[in-house]
């Protein structure tokens, strides 16, 4: 059988069982269909389909904040330097402007970060993470390779370079393949991340004070200072 993306792209796939047996099962959360039923992210389709991507089952709920946390590729400290992190920074901007989603919190720390954010619609979740880990990826790892003669980058790509076992049309990976959603479903609850996302800085001793880390939503809340990332404010 035959399905049709939104951008007209013809998907030509048999799914054992049936495909309209494959369609029903398939999670709108993953942008594969709409409600309606109608397939509109090809990349993402094609690549379930070749085995290439894990597929687990997640529940967003509509309305609700949710909590991300996604780790660097064998927890590589990539994020020490400043023109790391502000790349990092950089694309967060540009995929809110992108998806339309509400940032309520964040932080970078070197191998991980959090976000706290309002996705509109809930399924967008996965897409806002795709965009935001594949650009990310791309960029660093073009600098680090156009910086061999820095013993720091020629360190940090051994450490991204991927297994021989591994076959990935790229030889690096930067993150985790997975990432960790939480539903947020109180005021309580969203204070707890906050709290939590702020002060990890500290907990890692990084830093003795969370202001003294530019890397979290810590100065827009307790300085209004919005100079690096400014937060939504939700109604």
């Amino acid at each position: 059988m035959s399905f049709r993306a939104q951008r007209g792209i013809s998907l030509s796939l048999v799914p054992a069982g049936g495909a309209d047996g494959w369609l029903a099962q398939t999670p709108v959360l993953w942008g594969l269909r709409s409600p309606e039923g109608t397939i509109f992210r090809q990349g993402i389709l094609e690549c379930i389909l070749s085995g290439s991507m894990p597929f687990y089952k997640r529940t967003y709920s509509p309305g609700q904040l949710q909590f991300i946390t996604t780790s660097t590729y064998r927890r590589a400290p990539l994020f020490l330097p400043e023109r790391f992190c502000r790349c990092f920074v950089q694309r967060i901007e540009e995929v809110r402007q992108e998806m339309k989603f509400l940032l309520i919190g964040w932080v970078l720390m070197p191998d991980h970060f959090h976000l706290l954010l309002k996705p509109q619609p809930a399924e967008t979740t996965p897409l806002i993470l795709k965009e935001l880990k594949e650009e990310t990826a791309e960029r660093i790892i073009k600098m680090l390779r156009e910086n061999p003669q820095h013993p720091w980058c020629r360190k940090m790509l051994a450490r991204l370079r991927l297994p021989p076992t591994v076959h990935d049309e790229s030889h690096y990976r930067l993150w985790q393949r997975r990432f960790y959603p939480f539903n947020v479903f109180s005021e309580k609850k969203r204070q707890e991340k906050l709290n939590y996302m702020h002060n990890n800085p500290v907990k890692r001793g990084l830093v003795t004070t969370p202001g003294d880390w530019p890397w979290s939503s810590w100065r827009f809340y307790f300085l209004q200072d919005a100079s690096i990332l400014r937060m939504d404010r939700l109604q």
